[in-house]
């Protein structure tokens, strides 16, 4: 997460992530599951503008960057119900804050994607209230309060690649991945995430992360391409044509190894270099699949 003052407000570059291994581990008393997910996050960016006021008003603007044509962001909202607005409410609740301010959001990362667009505002929300309001609260505390938005709002305080705990928000922050490329595609359809897990049922085996870390900070590619899992995957299978549509693709190209994000609808392929992503994304478009992004992980 990128952040630097301009000469009016405070800018937010929010990065979208990547779930290279996900585990659903049982279901929860509370209705969540406990699953285990290394996520990763990429250079396809939100920005978010932080311009603050004394009046005591939150605003919200939020719009589709030019870039971005129509991937899946026609019904972003910019009510309360946006998670930009409700994290900058419960820290200004949380802080006892009275000022108020008006907010941009650029929109780069495509909605219903498990790209964590949404999550990731909402931490730079957290971010940009915190420096521009001068709080000095620590990352800890912001993590506290990120984990009452959404599961995945924790990961992106964390600053890089992570496994991820219990329903998301116990974060283990990793190093030693190295550079890695992808290709990203996000089809015409989003899913739900409650609709995909009412759907997944945790299997009677369950598999670790740990091969695949080993593989990817050892820098064996190919190996860690054959490691990518989603145990949500198959649920989402069942809800949308375009998740199996998209691994037969694939399965034609000459990735190291490919698979679903999160609870989907993106899907990607791990890539040997970036010109070897580049070259790939230019296949899929070609094949109209979707919005096709080649990435790489941001450190």
């Amino acid at each position: 997460m990128n952040i630097h003052r301009s000469a009016v407000d405070l800018v937010v570059q929010a990065p979208a992530k990547l779930n290279l291994f996900f585990e659903v581990l049982s279901r929860r008393s509370d209705g969540y599951h406990e699953i285990e997910t290394l996520m990763c996050p990429i250079d396809l960016y939100d920005t978010l503008r932080f311009q603050e006021n004394a009046n005591g008003q939150v605003t919200l603007d939020c719009r589709r960057a030019v870039s971005a044509g129509r991937c899946g962001l026609d019904r972003v909202p910019d009510g309360p119900e946006n998670l930009v607005l409700r994290a900058v409410e419960l820290i200004r609740r949380r802080a006892g804050v009275r000022f108020g301010a008006a907010i941009r959001l650029i929109k780069r990362i495509p909605a219903a994607a498990g790209l964590g667009g949404g999550s990731s505002d909402a931490a730079a929300a957290l971010v940009a209230a915190n420096e521009a309001w001068r709080l000095g609260r620590s990352r800890d505390e912001l993590a506290e309060w990120a984990a009452e938005l959404g599961s995945d709002v924790p990961f992106f305080l964390a600053g890089g690649p992570a496994i991820c705990r219990g329903r998301g928000e116990r974060i283990e922050p990793i190093a030693g991945l190295g550079p890695l490329h992808f290709v990203v595609v996000r089809p015409p359809v989003g899913l739900s995430t409650a609709t995909v897990y009412g759907v997944c049922s945790p299997p009677a085996q369950t598999e670790s992360v740990a091969p695949l870390l080993s593989a990817l900070q050892r820098g064996d590619l190919s190996q860690a391409g054959r490691r990518l899992r989603n145990r949500l995957q198959p649920a989402a299978e069942k809800l949308t044509p375009w998740i199996t549509r998209l691994e037969q693709e694939f399965f034609q190209l000459d990735c190291l190894g490919h698979g679903m994000s999160g609870s989907g609808t993106s899907y990607f392929g791990l890539c040997r270099h970036a010109r070897h992503a580049r070259r790939i994304a230019r296949r899929l478009r070609a094949h109209g699949m979707g919005s096709v992004f080649a990435v790489r992980n941001c450190f």
